[in-house]
């Protein structure tokens, strides 16, 4: 996760974000596999490859700042991202945990992509979409919802587009009282899920 802005919103329990989180990717890969396999896709045709990944794991860490000041927090970060459109929509929903010796933190995001191929090993998509944020601090479990610009630029050192690595800078604007902004960036370990093959291959 990229950003983190703070408020106060009505109290639900971490689990639902799971929930919600797992729901849209289930939905997703329901959606992508009623797609036709023969229909090529943009970025795997230019690379003369005959297959397309289904899902693309981030796995990798997390770092945010507020923009009026404090320090920087960190924590792990794991997405999941897949076509909704090829070469026009790509949806990505993700998850950090933020732990403190005084609160612990949950942000999770949803945000839909424009991507660009830039060459056969690099990629970059430009996304935004909804952040929704669990605070359990002193007993007290707060809630907020911001709005988050992100940019991703997807590395891939070989043709196969298996195994790679991400950058993810991104900002962030809370709806709540205060209006608080954050910058935050991700990186890491980018995995690609490979779809049926063509071709009966």
């Amino acid at each position: 996760m990229k950003t983190r802005p703070h408020s106060s919103w009505r109290p639900f329990l971490p689990t639902r974000m799971f929930i919600f989180v797992a729901g849209l990717l289930l939905l997703c890969l329901r959606t992508f596999g009623q797609i036709s396999v023969d229909k090529p896709s943009g970025n795997r045709q230019q690379a003369g490859e005959d297959y397309e990944n289904v899902v693309n794991l981030e796995i990798g860490a997390a770092a945010n700042w507020n923009i009026k000041g404090g320090a920087a927090t960190f924590a792990p970060n794991l997405a999941a991202e897949t076509t909704l459109i090829e070469r026009w929509v790509e949806l990505e929903a993700g998850v950090s945990p933020f732990f403190t010796r005084k609160s612990t933190e949950w942000d999770t995001d949803l945000l839909f992509k424009k991507p660009w191929t830039l060459s056969r090993k690099a990629e970059f998509m430009l996304g935004i979409g909804p952040q929704w944020t669990c605070l359990k601090q002193n007993g007290k479990t707060a809630n907020s919802i911001a709005g988050e610009v992100a940019g991703d630029f997807m590395f891939w050192p070989i043709g196969k587009h298996r195994f790679g690595w991400f950058l993810e800078p991104a900002y962030g604007y809370s709806f709540a009282g205060g209006h608080q902004q954050s910058l935050g960036i991700s990186g890491g370990l980018l995995i690609g899920i490979p779809g049926p093959h063509r071709n009966g291959r």
